[in-house]
């Protein structure tokens, strides 16, 4: 399949869904893609995981850091490349192909910046279905599959090349780093062989975003529900409509946290729920009742990671990344099922809600909703 420009808008909008309001900002990546294809020598092809060779070296491309901190410091175009050649002088072969670590606004893009200078495919498949803050958080780590050698490359052209034991190891060097080199870096890790990328990815997940992104923009296009569009493709349900009317933000320790408050607008449903407390680290991560953090319980759960949590426009359905919440603007909190990987013991232990700290038990969005009403 030759990527287009009408793909990389779709494939952006979706994934930045997909993203739960991290992965970067997807305008700045759409336009990188197209300018990457439209200068290419050939054409950019995505192709699905089951066409990837088993002796197919193949590598994951992708920015580390804060999502605020990208919007002022604009990516250099060959930072990506420095990252990804540092990679291959690591390995000492040339790379088969491409795809990206997470399905997530500008970093579900990235891989196409890649492709389009190395003359190689996009494979269509991800390791979280998702995006997830810290480097572990794969589904390659979940297989014991090895981190080593990462490399990380900034707009300046330093090059950094990593050798940690696992991903856990690869997060405590590589975010250091990353905030010495401005707060964001292109980063390579996980090189792996067709062979075990069939294993462990996500297949299809690229084309997933691009129908998310497609069905926003037809519903658009006809006056129907982006919001309902996308609920059509992901399952899950609306936990609140409502306008912010509180947004905590900062950047700290390579990431941006905080938390966004969310008050019923009055046509909503009665669910008994009138005001949403949602906490990010870059992604939305937790949701409960109340207007602070101080409201989270057990029994105020509204949805969790793994589980994905993404606000859209009530008007329009488009997502909002967490670096473009404003207060009064009117959204749609949306919570639906992430990939069965992330719901096991280990998936739950490497991303779930006591990871990060929080003080409840995950519970599925399937369990939550049934008990709303009780």
């Amino acid at each position: 399949m030759i990527i287009t420009e009408q793909m990389i808008d779709d494939i952006a909008l979706g994934a930045t869904v997909l993203g739960t309001g991290g992965g970067g900002d997807p305008y700045s990546g759409a336009l990188m893609a197209k300018v990457a294809i439209a200068t290419a020598k050939q054409p950019v092809r995505m192709i699905p995981l089951e066409e990837v060779q088993d002796d197919w070296m193949t590598v994951p491309s992708s920015m580390i850091g804060a999502p605020t901190v990208a919007v002022e410091k604009l990516n250099s175009k060959d930072q990506m490349l420095v990252a990804f050649e540092a990679m291959e002088k690591a390995l000492g072969t040339e790379v088969a192909a491409t795809f990206p670590i997470e399905v997530g606004g500008f970093n579900s893009l990235i891989p196409i910046l890649v492709a389009a200078q190395k003359n190689i495919p996009v494979i269509d498949c991800d390791a979280m279905g998702r995006a997830f803050p810290e480097a572990q958080m794969v589904t390659f780590f979940l297989d014991d599959l090895p981190s080593a050698p990462n490399t990380l490359a900034d707009e300046r052209g330093n090059v950094v090349t990593l050798y940690p034991i696992d991903g856990i190891w690869s997060e405590k060097f590589a975010r250091p780093i990353t905030e010495q080199m401005g707060g964001s870096a292109a980063m390579c890790d996980y090189p792996m062989h067709g062979k075990n990328l069939k294993r462990s990815a996500l297949p299809a997940t690229l084309t997933q975003a691009m129908k998310i992104g497609e069905a926003i923009r037809l519903a658009n296009d006809n006056n129907q529900s982006g919001t309902q569009a996308v609920l059509d493709i992901v399952g899950g349900h609306t936990i609140i409509s409502g306008k912010i009317v509180d947004i905590q933000r900062e950047t700290d320790g390579g990431f941006a946290t905080g938390g966004v408050v969310i008050e019923k607008l009055a046509q909503f449903e009665d669910t008994g729920v009138e005001n949403v407390f949602v906490q990010f680290q870059n992604e939305l991560l937790l949701a409960h009742k109340g207007t602070s953090r101080a409201d989270m319980n057990q029994d105020n759960l509204l949805a969790s990671t793994p589980d994905l949590i993404s606000i859209l426009d009530h008007e329009t359905g488009k997502p909002i990344t967490t670096e473009q919440l404003r207060y009064g603007q009117r959204i749609d909190l949306i919570a639906y099922p992430c990939d069965p990987k992330w719901r096991t013991d280990k998936g739950i232990e490497v991303a779930g809600p006591s990871y990060f700290g929080y003080t409840v038990e995950y519970q599925t969005i399937e369990q939550l909703k049934s008990a709303l009403k009780r």
